[in-house]
């Protein structure tokens, strides 16, 4: 449980604020998150790293020389949006381009990806690596679409290593995707974790019972086990990892890399112990263990467990692993003096330019319908979270409440500015994609962005565009998300609000009625199916009896809607 809370929905800024002035030697704050506070050569690659907060060191604690040049911080669990990556991206560039290093969750890839279509759109050279390093969460032969977790340690520092002895960009990334098939890891949970603020934790681990396979933002394991001892835990996790070890040949012979992660609550001494057990077992299979680490490095704030990594080094590998490092949480040999200070232009804000008249008025509905939708997704938060806490994460009440505040302000803000519909639209949809992250903010953000695409801030929008819009948007969940009905998704619920209002013939506010009460179907439905789609594919029927917490917010913000038109 955390006990040291202010208002739990700053909880993440103000950690990463408190961060940045505890190292502010190592790195200085800049909008999204933090980059390193002294320059780095021109024409170095620039490695920037990120994810959801609660996990530190990672991913802020990991930029410093040899490492990372940026970290992007989200809120809790959440993936931070597009435009906090390009920020961070644009304030750690040397001019050698941009590699981004990230866990493989769909939010990231999403958020990360469009940062990077942006920034090369721009004319920089910007590349995306999601790491994949967690086989609890995929089969062998599907390697590249598991999880990145603690095995993330590993990418992060060798690609900065590489950056740092000069390697170009396609260099860089090609030893990224090469440390990756090499890093495997595997972990267990005795607890779960607690939401800062929150008074229950998002899963409960039977006493007596751990889980294996767990995930790092409160995901349960994928199978619970009698609890063993410690040597006997270490035997599961060794064996099951050595099942992919690559064939020792004159590239690999049988060095490796050892992390022992702890998960936030189980200490050090526990570590030891469980590192000694590993440490017997690897030199009993004849493997030589290369500079381990026990600590530490991945956490999931004060959730009780660990992880075991394997980075099976070759020769190239083994030097970038060794070679220097100096960063807040994760130091190796010495690194020579840093350079002069980075200087770091801030953001300037974009005016809010003035609608006509009728737009402006059109804006202020839409301003009320923000913050009626603030208003419902604060009431609906518990139950939201409890749903999402099932197979998922637990987090998507409080990624609602984000988005949804954050877009409820920036629409009151273009009202008083006089905005138009267009405008409005869209400044709350790049609000709502920041403010909360995650998968759903990149979704909704851009669902909103498209509707605010269709209409405009000087004539007035007739209910055919106004539903027109509506249909484009609710059609962008399924486009930008790539699932479709009985995925187990906010599609389910979205798709039949798109096909009511296609084939409407009454006035908008009933059309809008009828097509909210489609959705509330289509989301109570998918009660009754396996997930296909997002984190909670990994837990089998796991969600089985429970409907998706993205398809029953969806219905339940369509469901405020027709009382403002």
């Amino acid at each position: 449980m955390t006990y040291l809370v202010n208002n739990e929905e700053e909880f993440a800024k103000e950690a990463i604020e408190g961060f940045a002035a505890a190292y502010e030697s190592y790195v200085q704050p800049v909008h999204g998150g933090v980059v390193r506070a002294t320059t780095s050569p021109d024409k170095e690659v620039s490695i920037v790293v990120g994810g959801g907060s609660g996990h530190y060191p990672a991913f802020a604690g990991w930029v410093g020389p040899g490492m990372a040049h940026g970290s992007v911080c989200g809120n809790i669990f959440s993936s931070p949006s597009a435009s906090q990556a390009k920020s961070v991206c644009k304030a750690a560039s040397n001019g050698g381009g941009t590699l981004i290093l990230f866990g493989n969750y769909a939010g990231d890839v999403l958020h990360f990806g469009n940062a990077a279509q942006q920034l090369s759109a721009e004319g920089d050279d910007v590349r995306i690596f999601a790491i994949t390093d967690d086989i609890a969460s995929g089969k062998p032969e599907n390697h590249l679409e598991r999880r990145g977790i603690a095995g993330d340690l590993f990418i992060v520092k060798i690609a900065g290593a590489a950056a740092a002895a000069g390697m170009n960009l396609d260099q860089v990334e090609e030893v990224a995707r090469h440390a990756n098939d090499r890093t495997r890891t595997l972990g267990v949970a005795f607890t779960g974790c607690t939401f800062p603020g929150a008074k229950e934790p998002l899963f409960e681990v039977e006493p007596g019972t751990f889980g294996l396979g767990l995930g790092i933002h409160g995901e349960q394991g994928i199978s619970s086990h009698e609890m063993m001892s410690c040597d006997e835990i270490a035997e599961m996790l060794v064996s099951k990892l050595l099942e992919e070890e690559p064939e020792r040949s004159e590239g690999y012979e049988g060095r490796v890399g050892v992390l022992v992660n702890g998960l936030g609550a189980t200490k050090y001494e526990e570590m030891f112990v469980f590192y000694r057990a590993v440490k017997k077992l690897l030199e009993g299979r004849d493997l030589e263990i290369v500079a381990p680490v026990v600590d530490e490095q991945v956490t999931s704030l004060d959730m009780a467990g660990l992880s075991l990594t394997l980075c099976f080094l070759d020769e190239k590998l083994e030097q970038l692993w060794l070679a220097p490092a100096d960063t807040p949480a994760f130091k190796v040999g010495n690194v020579q003096a840093s350079g002069e200070k980075r200087m770091v232009e801030a953001d300037e804000e974009n005016t809010i330019t003035a609608g006509s008249k009728e737009s402006a008025t059109q804006a202020k509905v839409a301003s009320q319908i923000f913050a009626a939708f603030e208003k419902k997704a604060r009431e609906a938060e518990k139950e939201l979270g409890k749903m999402d806490a099932v197979a998922g994460d637990g987090d998507h009440g409080q990624g609602m409440v984000l988005g949804t505040t954050a877009a409820a302000k920036a629409a009151a803000e273009c009202v008083k500015a006089g905005a138009g519909l267009r405008t409005t639209l869209a400044r709350a949809a790049a609000a709502w994609s920041e403010g909360a992250g995650g998968t759903a903010g990149a979704l909704w953000g851009g669902a909103i962005a498209k509707a605010a695409s269709e209409l405009s801030d000087t004539e007035v929008a007739r209910e055919e565009d106004i539903a027109r819009a509506a249909v484009i948007a609710a059609r962008t969940f399924q486009t930008m998300g790539e699932a479709k009905v009985g995925d187990k998704t906010i599609v389910d619920a979205a798709t039949p609000f798109a096909e009511s209002m296609e084939t409407a013939k009454s006035q908008l506010a009933l059309a809008w009625k009828k097509a909210a009460e489609m959705a509330a179907g289509g989301a109570a439905k998918t009660a009754d199916f396996v997930a296909r789609k997002g984190r909670a594919h990994n837990h089998g029927e796991a969600s089985l009896g429970t409907p998706d917490p993205g398809a029953t917010s969806f219905a339940l913000l369509m469901g405020t809607v027709p009382e403002f038109l």
